[in-house]
């Protein structure tokens, strides 16, 4: 029993100094590819081509950072890495028994992306509290959307907004419009089901209210990553 014991206690500290390891690197290294990615490549009979190019913050629109923001987790600046009544709200949807829906935030996304696999457990669901913690305490804000930007599923086979951008528009990720950006943000809940060109009635609905969402959101105010830090001074 000792040491099984010995063992277990050895184990949870290498994982703890490797997961800490493992995000400290991924603050300042491009992510080339995710979990998610690996699983939904075998997951198809005809394997679809990956389309994946990390491009940084900077050289995304906007427009659809702040159109993420306001369709997915309109607390994403202000909040710890969870919003608690959200969760809540979700919880007592899925409980009377309707459609469910999930209370997941961008960085808790970003987590269950980056680190973890997509089905639900509770396994999983622990793991990605963790990671968002581990992400919320050593990443900044702008690091974390610009992770969750660059490995968001956007259609089949297509990851970030680089990859959409040009899938979808033909443009790059920079160039995207306001309408653009609405309708890449409208099809996040089940991107494998919609299109965002040409957008299907539900689409527009859920772009027009993203639009308005944006018009009273007020300015994009971001906290700095280390690497703008260091080319500001």
């Amino acid at each position: 029993m000792r040491k099984i014991l010995r063992f277990i206690i050895k184990s949870c500290i290498w994982f703890f100094i490797l997961s800490v390891l493992w995000v400290v690197v991924y603050r300042y290294v491009d992510i080339p590819a995710t979990p998610l990615m690996a699983i939904r490549y075998f997951e198809q009979d005809n394997q679809v081509q990956i389309k994946h190019n990390w491009v940084d913050l900077e050289d995304i629109s906007e427009h659809l950072q702040k159109a993420v923001i306001c369709s997915e987790d309109q607390l994403f600046l202000i909040h710890n890495g969870f919003d608690v009544e959200a969760i809540k709200k979700a919880a007592q949807h899925n409980k009377e028994g309707k459609s469910m829906r999930g209370g997941s935030t961008i960085s808790q996304q970003t987590a269950k992306n980056v680190f973890l696999w997509p089905q639900r457990s509770w396994l999983r669901k622990g793991m990605e509290t963790y990671f968002t913690f581990l992400i919320e305490t050593f990443w900044p804000k702008e690091r974390i959307l610009e992770v969750y930007l660059n490995s968001i599923e956007f259609g089949e086979g297509v990851y970030g907004a680089a990859a959409a951008a040009d899938y979808w528009f033909n443009v790059s990720s920079g160039e995207l419009s306001k309408d653009q950006s609405a309708a890449l943000a409208a099809i996040l809940p089940n991107p494998r089901r919609y299109k965002a060109n040409p957008p299907s009635a539900f689409i527009n609905g859920r772009k027009r209210w993203i639009k308005q969402q944006m018009n009273n959101f007020g300015p994009l105010e971001l906290e700095p990553t280390a690497k703008n830090q260091k080319d500001a001074n």
